[in-house]
């Protein structure tokens, strides 16, 4: 099942009976015909029990990571006898992995940092250069060429036959997908803006920041930023992408400007506007750059949050305003606000909405763009910690018994059918439509660390370590409390194993997290100030412009 070059593993038997839930005695079930049993006499209990628990739950807890560790080395595949990634699952037990069998960059990235928080820098590199090599490749789909700077969604290691050669001779060629083969035929957007993520978390871990100097890394970089930067007809400045484009690969109703992709973008900009070399050919970049950081920011900190009050503000928003100083400037309508939504935000806390246009907001919670708005520092400090709040506080809708929700809440009934399509593997509470999905877990810690909340990203990790090696590393999980392994999930998922590799060392050495973390820039702050002051529809007209502008 796994491909060239990835050890075969040993067929894994069932976990040794009585292991399921139902019949853990230790999950408050019922005694014997349901009597109450009398409490032991002091005297049962060994002097010095208590001591020994939690040396036995440190002891489980080390065998978890031994496991994982050994599951992550045999997903590495290796290219010209050099390691270049780990495919995306390896279940010998897996007669049809589709394209499972495949490096992808965005589930390589937890992989990749699990190897460098451990000291293992190669792996990385090899796979940051052998994928810049492929962004120059032509790609064409239907006559159609994407434009240049493209990084692939995916690629495989191929033995193919030596070209000339009548002796049988074969050779070793990466063969990736830009999304032609992809189902849909989705371009990844999120792959490029990952690649610029590890990039600089290779240079921070490593100390080898003469890396990012060369010159194809730098050509790189800057063929992302002249793709991502690229003038449209949009009027605003978050990137303007389709459906299924990032981690939510397949329809969701993501379509136009999802927060996932916004704060992966305000991240790579900030990581790339570190590593560029400054010279004459990079100042009209390094210029657009910055005045893409201030518009974006601005407008994912003004328009998508929300929480208690925004929602009473929306609530009693008029419409069909023409006007410059229009408070509801998108034309939402107060009858898009879901009932769950009104009984569901907490008094504390609040979130970025997934989705923002004209005339529509997407009111779900997404973990992952929220998370990353953390690290990635798109959101303040006031809403980072409320960001946290929420989740605390709706723990056990966004946790349960597995973390961590890709969204919240699942599209159901006639919603499920016209958004989706009725798509049958995105039923709901399942995969992506409300799945729990354990990678999900290093993001977590890395944001709760950074707010200096990891006793919030401890405790998740503390619910996954119960079941996830006995439910075999699944990719993701069902039902509303993630309570069963996902219908259509792959076993011994790479992203799982690696995500919780990497939240465990990150808890274990919190300083290290700064490799991912991107702190915000005092002018911006400033910058921003001034703009939520010049919006406000109170100010009176004709005030004075701050020197440096930017457009919103």
């Amino acid at each position: 099942a796994c491909i060239l070059d990835a050890p075969a593993r040993r067929p894994r038997g069932p976990p040794p009976s009585g292991s399921g839930s139902d019949s853990d005695p230790m999950r408050g079930g019922r005694a014997g015909g349901g009597g109450t049993l009398p409490a032991p006499p002091a005297r049962c209990i060994p002097a010095g029990a208590a001591d020994h628990a939690p040396q036995q739950r440190r002891r489980a807890a080390s065998d978890l990571e031994e496991e994982a560790w050994a599951l992550l080395r045999e997903s590495v595949v290796s290219y010209c006898g050099s390691p270049v990634g780990t495919i995306a699952a390896c279940d010998p037990n897996d007669s049809s992995p589709l394209n499972y069998d495949q490096v992808f960059i965005r589930d390589f990235v937890p992989s990749g940092i699990a190897f460098l928080l451990k000291g293992e820098y190669d792996i990385v590199r090899n796979f940051i250069l052998h994928t810049l090599q492929l962004q120059s490749w032509e790609k064409t789909m239907d006559c159609h060429s994407p434009g240049q700077g493209l990084m692939p969604a995916s690629f495989k290691v191929r033995v193919v036959p030596l070209e000339g050669d009548e002796e049988g001779a074969t050779e070793e060629v990466l063969d990736p997908d830009f999304g032609e083969a992809a189902i849909g035929r989705v371009a990844p957007v999120d792959s490029g803006l990952w690649w610029i993520i590890l990039l600089r978390a290779y240079g921070k871990c490593s100390g080898d920041l003469s890396f990012h100097e060369r010159i194809d890394v730098q050509t790189g970089i800057k063929l992302i930023l002249k793709l991502c930067l690229a003038d449209g007809f949009d009027m605003f400045p978050t990137l303007l992408v389709t459906d299924g484009s990032c981690m939510m690969d397949r329809r969701m109703g993501i379509h136009g400007h999802p927060l996932e992709i916004q704060s992966l973008f305000y991240s790579a900009l900030l990581c790339a506007r570190e590593m560029l070399t400054p010279e004459d050919g990079s100042a009209d970049l390094i210029r657009a750059l910055n005045n893409r950081l201030m518009a974006l920011s601005f407008h994912i900190r003004e328009y998508y949050w929300l929480d208690k009050r925004k929602l009473n503000e929306i609530y009693r928003y008029k419409t069909e305003e023409y006007s410059y100083d229009a408070v509801n400037k998108f034309n939402i309508y107060p009858d898009q606000i879901p009932p769950w939504l009104v009984e569901w935000i907490p008094p504390e806390g609040g979130y970025l909405i997934g989705n923002l246009q004209p005339a529509h907001m997407d009111f779900r919670f997404f973990s992952l763009g929220n998370l990353w708005s953390i690290v990635s520092s798109l959101a303040t400090t006031r809403q980072s910690h409320a960001i946290l709040d929420l989740v605390e506080a709706k723990w056990s809708d966004l946790v349960a018994e597995m973390p961590l929700k890709i969204c919240y809440p699942a599209l159901e009934d006639q919603e499920w059918k016209y958004i989706t399509g009725s798509d049958p593997k995105n039923t709901p509470w399942s995969y992506h439509n409300a799945g729990s999905w354990p990678t999900l877990l290093w993001q977590l810690t890395v944001a709760c660390i950074k707010m200096n909340r990891p006793e919030i990203a401890a405790r998740a990790v503390e619910v996954a370590e119960r079941r996830i090696s006995t439910d075999k590393w699944p990719e993701y999980y069902d039902t509303k409390r993630g309570r069963f392994i996902g219908k259509q999930a792959r076993l011994f998922q790479t992203w799982s194993i690696a995500g919780f590799l990497v939240a465990k060392l990150l808890l274990e050495n919190p300083e290290k997290s700064r490799i991912l973390c991107n702190n915000e820039d005092e002018e911006f702050a400033n910058a921003f100030n001034l703009m939520a002051d010049s919006c406000n529809p109170n100010r009176k007209r004709g005030r004075k412009a701050p020197k440096k502008t930017y457009i919103v």
